[in-house]
Formats: C-alpha cells, sequence, structure tokens
C-alpha cells in the first residue's frame, strides 16, 4: 500500500483526474522527448465529456507547448477503457512519430502508464486492510499515527506540516475573497459572507455549523477558481477534510502535533480507499470523492478527540455508508454545482459520523472494509451518465439562469 503523502498533492485545481493527472502524463512525456516539434492529445471518456470544464485542454497546452499542442476529444473510445479517465499522448518531429504513451488518470493526480508497472518503492504499508492494520496495531500496541510512522517515509510529517500549511492558507484565501468563480455558469463565491454573516438568534452550535460551512466552501471556491489547494482524497473533495480538522483546532484547542497525527490517521483512510476500491469520481461516482473526504475527516475528528482504533473505524465507516450511490454530476463540467455545496455538507456530516461513532461503536455491524467495497460495486454499477460524464443528474436537467 502506497504512502499516505500520495493521497495529499499540492497543486492547482480545479480537477486532480483532469489537471494534476494529465499535467504530470504531459510532463513527463515531454521530457522523454524533447526533441518533438508537436505533440497530438486524445483525451477519451470522461476526459473528452468533461475536460474543457475541468481544464485539462488548457493544462495541457500549457504543458506541451500552446502552438504545437493539438487536443482531440474522442467520447466514444474505438477501444475498451480499462478507466473513464484515458488519454493517448503522440510525439511527432518533421512529420514522424517519435513517441507514444496511453496513461489513465485514476484519481488524486495519480497516474497509470500502459506497459510501465508502478515503481515497487512506492509501497510503504505491509498491509492493506483496515482489519489487517488494526489487529497489527493491538498486537504491537501502537496508535494509528504511530504506526504510520513506523511505515512511512522519513520525511512525512514534514510533508504533512506543509500539507497543514497549505489547506491553512486556501482557507484564508477563501474566506477573504469575494467575486466570481470562472466559467459560464457565473457562481458568486459565498464563503465570505458564510465567514462574516451570522443567523438570527444563532447558538454556539449554529455559530461552528456556519464556520465550518465556510471553511469548507473557503477551500472548494479556492479550488474552483484554479488556486493552489491539497487533494483530500482529490481536488473536488479537497474542502471536506480542512473544514473539519481545522474547525475543531480552533474550537477545541488541539495544537499542531495533533492535527498532524489526525491527517496521518486521515490520510491512511484515504489510502486504503483507493488500494482496495476507487477515489474517482469517473469510475465510481462523488461517493468515491466526497464519501472518501467524509470518511477521512470523521477519523481525522476521531483521532483529534483520542478515539480507540474501534471507535475511528467506525466514524470512518458511518461517514461512508452514508454517502453510497452519491453521483458525479458536475454541471457544465466545472467543479463547482453541486461540488462546493456537496463540501460543505460533508463536512457536517463527518462531525455527525464522529459523534456517533464515540457512542455507538460497539454496536457496529458493518465493517469499514466491507463498506469500502460495497462503494466499488456500487459505483461500478452507476450508470455511465452519473460517473463525471456531465450527462445525467444535475448536469443535465439543470438550465443555466433558471431555477428548474
Amino acid at each position: 500500500m502506497k504512502s499516505v503523502t500520495e493521497i495529499y498533492l499540492i497543486g492547482k485545481g480545479p480537477s486532480s483526474s483532469h489537471t494534476m493527472g494529465p499535467e504530470k502524463a504531459a510532463k513527463l512525456f515531454r521530457a522523454e522527448h524533447p526533441e518533438a516539434d508537436r505533440f497530438e492529445i486524445r483525451l477519451y471518456g470522461s476526459l473528452a465529456l468533461t475536460g474543457e470544464g475541468h481544464g485539462t485542454d488548457r493544462v495541457l497546452r500549457e504543458t506541451l507547448g500552446e502552438g504545437k499542442t493539438d487536443i482531440r476529444l474522442v467520447p466514444d473510445a474505438p477501444f475498451r477503457l480499462e478507466h473513464p479517465n484515458t488519454m493517448d499522448l503522440y510525439a511527432t518531429k518533421n512529420g514522424e512519430q517519435i513517441g507514444f504513451l496511453r496513461v489513465r488518470s485514476v484519481g488524486g493526480g495519480a497516474i497509470e502508464i500502459d506497459g510501465r508497472p508502478n515503481p515497487p518503492d512506492e509501497d510503504c504499508y505491509p498491509q492493506h486492510t483496515f482489519a489487517e492494520i488494526a489487529a497489527y496495531c493491538e498486537e504491537q500496541r501502537l496508535t494509528l499515527p504511530q504506526y504510520v510512522a513506523r511505515f512511512e517515509r522519513p520525511e512525512w510529517r514534514e510533508y504533512l506540516r506543509n500539507v497543514l500549511g497549505v489547506m491553512r492558507d486556501a482557507v484564508e484565501r477563501g474566506i477573504h475573497t469575494e467575486g466570481v468563480l470562472p466559467g459560464e455558469l457565473g457562481v458568486k463565491r459565498k464563503a465570505a459572507t458564510l465567514y462574516r454573516t451570522a443567523l438570527p438568534k444563532e447558538s454556539p452550535e449554529m455559530t461552528e455549523m456556519r464556520l465550518r460551512s465556510a471553511y469548507a466552501y473557503a477551500v472548494s471556491e479556492e479550488n474552483a477558481a484554479g488556486g493552489v489547494i491539497c487533494t483530500a482524497p482529490t481536488c473536488g473533495a479537497c474542502g471536506v477534510l480542512p473544514a473539519v480538522l481545522l474547525r475543531a483546532q480552533a474550537a477545541e484547542g488541539y495544537d499542531d502535533e495533533a492535527v498532524l497525527d489526525a491527517l496521518a490517521t486521515a490520510g491512511l483512510i484515504g489510502t486504503l480507499v483507493r488500494t482496495n476500491a476507487s477515489i474517482s469520481g469517473a469510475e465510481c461516482g462523488c461517493q468515491a470523492e466526497i464519501g472518501t473526504a467524509c470518511s477521512m475527516a470523521a477519523a481525522g475528528l476521531a483521532q483529534l478527540r483520542g478515539y480507540d482504533l474501534r471507535r475511528i473505524g467506525s466514524a470512518a465507516e458511518t461517514a461512508m455508508e452514508h454517502s453510497i450511490g452519491l453521483t458525479c454530476d458536475p454541471v457544465c463540467g466545472l467543479v463547482q454545482i453541486p461540488c462546493i455545496e456537496r463540501n460543505s455538507v460533508a463536512a457536517q456530516k463527518a462531525v455527525h459520523a464522529a459523534l456517533l461513532a464515540g457512542l455507538l461503536a460497539d454496536t457496529q455491524k458493518v465493517s469499514f472494509d466491507c463498506i469500502v467495497r460495497n462503494m466499488y460495486e456500487t459505483g461500478r454499477d452507476l450508470l455511465g451518465a452519473y460517473r463525471e460524464t456531465s450527462a445525467g443528474g444535475l448536469a443535465k436537467l439543470y438550465s443555466i439562469g433558471s431555477l428548474s
């Protein structure tokens, strides 16, 4: 199982699968063929259907060269796609093909390349399920952060410290920025309004919910505007975890070291989902993105509050269980409607899941590993129109300028 640092990639939005992944592939291809005078990119599946809205075409031209890059959108691929985010890259010189890659952008900015196995040193952990990890931790008397420390890369904690800083910066920018997000929808930024405007007769509990939502909106709006954010586990779901952890820190007084432990635990949950299912909206719908983010946030909050292994697993399971079936239907291919608001709702749900786990974990019947398998099977059964193609749901029914 890969390093937890791989679930937290720092970069510009709006989409880890549609911008970060293709950009990584293009940089690799350009480095391998510096002599090329022209590139042709063919985007298939979800990359073809929503790539323009997500900025895939823009980032590829910026990376490979504005004047020498041709991009073809091929929504109906002439071959069987192993993953809906698939792209072919061709390099030519003087009209002769000199290079080719077939790349899959599998979620969270990660890519797979046909014919090239992943380097073996990318794996950190010998265990591959939550049950295996929990059994090992109980035998060795380890907490989950201690387990991460035992197997991780030497620089992991400093990397997470940087992640925490990026999350804080995104919140700070977002809650103080107004205006309209890029794209034809004309969506107004709302984080600043949420942050500064209290409801009539607002209770302390309502204030905390409002501020948590403001944080989630802030990071998600920064992502939609192409700002620097951190995947958790993806760009489209990047607002959930910082909203939950940073608001808990502000309200309950945890120090940074405790938050880093929470990020380690949350990262472990996200990595388990990536290993045993998917974090790709194009493969399994939004349950793979927001559902995983909600699980990560619930587990991270449970860690902050000192819960035991069983309660942390229960929090993660509860959060995912009530995200099953969530579709990915971005309007106009933009990570704005329903994505931004969905981050806010998931942040609130994560807090509730942690609360339930703290009180009811001993009565839990469904394991985290089981719910992850359930999510994956459900996601693969979803109609293609509901897996980041903008062909169904809100993307099909919503009309710009209409409330119907």
